[in-house]
């Protein structure tokens, strides 16, 4: 057991595993860049520089009901393109998960060992928090904007449906990076970039269908970097309890369903030795 652990301990610091972390660094970076920063752009464009930071995809109290539903849209779009471009320049190399539940979720069915998942964790949350840094600055001392719970829903209730979300959108992770879907175990660059889409575009309808309720956070990274940098750290707890239950979820569901995959899947798929990194 000890000398299994050491195993896992040693090839979560090896060379290849580092150049994952920076992967995952890098695609966290982008992601939460696009996302945090739409919301800015959002807020800019209809409330003027000195606005308040509203919620990350809901414009301010006072703005029109037309302007709400441009904002929403905008954010939704960004945030589609933004995953789908962060999974796809780290698909070959880390998985592309940016984000922990995904992360989470891939340790729960045995694609990733624990150790390593502590280090993807890391990798993203630092990326996060340098992202809505960078976002700050670059804005001219813009208030970043944290995801929040609207004003007519519980804690509680808020977490159930951060859940929801993150269960269809892991889910759809796992189908669409299935290496049983490929030849010879090995997905070619455009099946790699139908299945980033795939996540990107399905993450975009969820924040279309559920921004103005919790944001859609969907991503403990993507609420942990703007909390951090504004200080604002209200309702953490439901961007983290929420995507972790759902992405657990999903993660079982699809061994339920689908089954684990195959030995030679997993074989031709293996980045780190014991760890079988998914695309996608």
């Amino acid at each position: 057991m000890a000398s299994n652990l050491l195993c896992k301990l040693k090839r979560s610091v090896s060379a290849a595993s580092l150049r994952s972390y920076l992967a995952e660094f890098i695609s966290t970076f982008f992601f939460v860049f696009a996302a945090v920063g739409s919301a800015i752009s959002a807020r800019m464009a209809t409330s003027g520089p000195g606005a308040p930071a509203p919620d990350a995809t809901t414009s301010s109290a006072g703005a029109s009901a037309a302007s709400d539903a441009a904002s929403l849209v905008a954010t939704a779009v960004a945030q589609a393109f933004g995953l789908f471009a962060a999974v796809l320049i780290a698909a070959d190399v880390s998985g592309g998960h940016a984000n922990p539940a995904v992360t989470f979720a891939f340790a729960i069915g045995g694609h990733i060992g624990v150790p390593t998942a502590v280090f993807y964790w890391a990798s993203q949350m630092l990326a996060s928090v340098f992202a809505c840094l960078v976002l700050h600055y670059i804005s001219a001392g813009q208030a970043v904007p944290t995801t929040r719970i609207n004003v007519h829903m519980t804690g509680f209730g808020a977490a159930i449906i951060e859940a929801f979300l993150t269960f269809m959108l892991v889910y759809t992770v796992h189908v669409a990076g299935d290496l049983r879907a490929a030849a010879g175990g090995k997905r070619g660059f455009a099946a790699t970039a139908l299945g980033a889409l795939a996540v990107g575009m399905v993450a975009g309808a969820l924040v279309l269908s559920a921004g103005p309720m919790t944001g859609a956070s969907m991503n403990p990274a993507r609420s942990f970097g703007p909390a951090v940098v504004s200080g604002d750290y209200k309702n953490q707890a439901v961007y983290w309890a929420g995507p972790m239950i759902g992405a657990a979820v999903a993660a079982l569901a699809h061994q339920i369903l689908v089954g684990p995959p195959d030995a030679a899947a997993a074989q031709s798929s293996s980045r780190h030795g014991n760890v079988e990194t998914v695309v996608v």
